[in-house]
Parts: structure tokens; sequence; C-alpha cells
């Protein structure tokens, strides 16, 4: 049961530092632990809106401070910002508050809301509220997606590490795919 005590003992740290790096893979796989009982759904979701909120306000702040001369030494960068700069005069309440859902655009936005100079109190806000609403709907489908699970096989105890295995699995090979694909893309 190695399984059981890692995700017992280092789940909510995994949460909290996933929601900094990337989010919705681990953020659906404490939902899960939380419905397996391995993690408490309360706690999930502090740690993934702590997590969230803290990245997102590093870069935001990191935007703010160097962002404008960090996209001048880049070119290839400020051909891709162009995009999020037109949605965020267009929408900029509605991108503060739902990047975290936009796959691709989520590590980068914060950077370049605060390179747009977008104030300091509207981001703060928005950022509260859309961490808020991003951990509650994130770690919910995991959890109900737990409790799919369960309803599918009647007997979940034998299969839940082997399943909760199995995601985490799928969860870093997509990341690392993506990660991939990006990579490529700008060496192309």
């Amino acid at each position: 049961m190695l399984l059981e005590s890692l995700v017992e003992t280092y789940g909510y740290a995994a949460v909290w530092l996933g929601a900094i790096i990337e989010g919705e893979t681990f953020l659906l796989l404490g939902g899960y632990a939380a419905h397996g009982g391995y993690l408490e759904l309360p706690w999930v979701i502090l740690a993934a809106f702590t997590g969230s909120l803290m990245g997102d306000q590093l870069f935001y702040f990191l935007g703010r401070i160097k962002g404008q001369s960090m996209l001048d030494k880049r070119p290839h960068w400020q051909a891709r910002s162009k995009k999020i700069f037109i949605l965020l005069h267009r929408h900029q309440n509605w991108l503060i508050l739902s990047f975290r859902f936009m796959y691709g655009l989520r590590a980068v936005t914060p950077f370049l809301i605060g390179a747009s100079g977008v104030s300091i109190p509207r981001f703060v806000i928005l950022n509260i509220i859309g961490a808020a609403i991003w951990a509650v709907a994130i770690s919910s489908a995991g959890y109900l997606f737990g409790q799919t699970v369960e309803t599918v096989l009647a007997d979940i105890k034998g299969y839940q590490l082997i399943a909760f295995a199995t995601l985490a699995m799928a969860g870093v090979v997509f990341w690392y795919t993506a990660k991939r694909r990006k990579f490529r893309k700008q060496s192309a």
C-alpha cells in the first residue's frame, strides 16, 4: 500500500504544486483521491486555490515588472502574445476570470496580463474569484469521476489503486506530450 501512503502524505502538496505548474491533471487526481477517501475534498480545493492563486500572482507580477523587456528580447513570443493582448483588450474581465480553463493559455496569460498593465487591484480580485471557481469545478469533476467509476465497477476497492495509477500515468503522458509538441513548434 505504498501508493496509498504517498497520496495521503504528499497529496495536498502535490495538488498545491501542480496547481502552480500545470493544474488540471493534479487537481482531477486530487478530487479522485478525495472520493477514494485518501484526501479530503475541501482541503484539495483549498490546496488548488492557494497554489493557483500564488502561481498566477507571481507570473502577473513578473509580467508587470519584466514583461515588456522580455517580450522585446524574444520576437517569437510577440507573435503569440498578440492573441492574448487582443482577447485582453476585448474581454479583459472574462479573460482574467477564465484563462485557467483555456488549455495552452493558462501558463502564459498571467504574465501577459501583467505586461499589459492591467491594474493590480483588478487582477487580484478577478484572480481570486477565478481561482476559486476553477478549484471547486475541477476538483469536483475529479470527485464525480471517482463516483462514476465506483458506479461502473461494483468492487472499486480492488481496482482503486490501479485506476489512480493509470490516471496519474495518463496525466503525465498527456502533459509530457503537450510540452514536447510545444518544444517542437518553438524549435521549428
